[in-house]
């Protein structure tokens, strides 16, 4: 009885022990001693970056306790990956840049987290070979395989690693289309626009400029991107609903096409507009409505544009862009106080000084700034335009309009004298310095 007592006491302690040596992770296995004492041969070498004296005890390790710890796999790819940078002969070194891609595998068989293990395995051969041209292919495999795993959780840096690994891809010849190029750019960019939404500003930059990156490795895929190609390949993706994100694709697309004259593109932006509304795109379907002569709807998008940017250049611009369309209805105060109001946002805006000197120089020889009556006061429109060109710096129009002052026999017969003030009625309603015309 005593004698089965000791054995299931000892038993108990040896359960015991085993379980101690598993917890907090560490499976030591059946040699607990030994491999202690090899993690700790390795580990040292490792800090002291003896590489080579490592790679004995770890390759213990790997074999007889592969499920040990994760630090094995960790720590294992440290060991090659210094081995590899300091190889000078071009098999080892790739050797052991094998060995350290393995060491990926064998973490993912005994200790899961397949997505982000494939991520860093893509990262790590991209890392030696992004410009050795025989492994594009492996590495176009890995990135693919990466993306499908952990897809939108990616790093953006990784994501444009992605990005170049398939450029470098179909710069070697590997087979893939137009069509597939597009649809790895949009994936990759849908996946760092989303990671924007959570990111502080410093990364939102960081993110933008990867996206910069993606947009100019997608140029250099020479991807014909055409207008027909666009349209037949996502025009049907888009009539299906008022799905933004496609209608981003679309949008980038076609500018990239230079499509932008294409109906599909106006329909794009419009999407896009209304879901989440910019200054720029505002401007686009603005000009796009103003070109078509819908008056309505350009002016619409044009304040838009004026509310959705804080830039005063850029609410000038909104303002002139307006001006020019009650020009075209034939509205000429409406068209100067839209000027003024371009003015009062950039006091230097040179487009707005001559759109309101074109509205004066027009005024002349019909409508109610022309009487008839008096050559002074019809030709006072000149000088009044005059003033607005000399301020917009449009040399041109200034003798244009200098050309038309009233002559010296005009001031003469109606009594006048140069250099006294005028006021120009009808809507233009301004004071001018009476001048006359050059002598031809």
């Amino acid at each position: 009885m005593k004698t089965i007592t000791k054995i299931l006491g000892a038993a108990f302690f040896l359960s015991l022990a085993l379980g101690v040596n598993a917890q907090n992770g560490w499976n030591w296995g059946e040699q607990v001693d030994i491999a202690k004492e090899k993690n700790v041969l390795y580990t040292d070498a490792l800090k002291a970056k003896n590489y080579e004296a490592a790679v004995k005890p770890l390759t213990w390790l790997l074999t007889n306790t592969p499920d040990l710890n994760p630090s094995i796999y960790i720590q294992g790819i440290k060991v090659y990956d210094g081995l590899a940078k300091k190889a000078t002969d071009p098999s080892k070194k790739d050797e052991y840049i094998q060995k350290a891609l393995d060491l990926h595998d064998k973490r993912i068989q005994y200790f899961g987290k397949e997505g982000d293990i494939s991520v860093r395995k893509a990262y790590f051969a991209y890392s030696y070979y992004n410009k050795t041209k025989e492994k594009y292919p492996l590495l176009f495999e890995l990135f693919s395989k990466a993306f499908e795993l952990e897809g939108k959780e990616m790093d953006h840096r990784y994501l444009v690693a992605y990005m170049n690994s398939a450029y470098k891809y179909r710069f070697a010849g590997g087979e893939l289309s137009d069509t597939q190029v597009i649809d790895i750019y949009f994936d990759i960019s849908d996946a760092i626009e989303i990671q924007k939404q959570g990111a502080s500003e410093g990364n939102r930059k960081k993110m933008d400029k990867s996206l910069d990156t993606i947009d100019r490795l997608l140029l250099a895929t020479k991807v014909d991107i055409n207008c027909d190609f666009v349209e037949e390949n996502f025009g049907s993706k888009l009539d299906q609903g008022n799905d933004v994100k496609i209608a981003k694709k679309v949008f980038k697309l076609m500018i990239d096409g230079e499509c932008i004259d294409r109906p599909l593109a106006l329909k794009a932006a419009e999407i896009i507009q209304k879901d989440e509304p910019t200054y720029g795109v505002a401007k686009f379907l603005g000009a796009k409505y103003a070109k078509e002569e819908n008056h309505a709807e350009a002016l619409k998008y044009y304040n838009e544009a004026v509310s959705l940017t804080d830039d005063n250049s850029q609410k000038a611009e909104m303002f002139v862009n307006s001006a020019r369309i009650y020009v075209k209805q034939g509205q000429k105060s409406t068209a100067r106080n839209s000027a003024r109001r371009a003015l009062s946002f950039d006091p230097a805006f040179k487009d707005a000084f001559e759109l309101i000197g074109d509205l004066y120089f027009s005024s002349f020889g019909s409508g109610p700034c022309y009487q008839e009556k008096s050559q002074i006061a019809d030709r006072a429109v000149f000088i009044a335009a005059y003033d607005q060109y000399r301020r917009a710096g449009a040399s041109a129009k200034m003798n244009a309009a200098k050309a038309q002052f009233p002559s010296i026999e005009d001031i003469f017969n109606e009594n006048k004298e140069e250099g006294q003030s005028i006021t120009v009625g009808c809507w233009i309603n301004t004071t001018v310095t009476l001048e006359r015309r050059p002598a031809n």
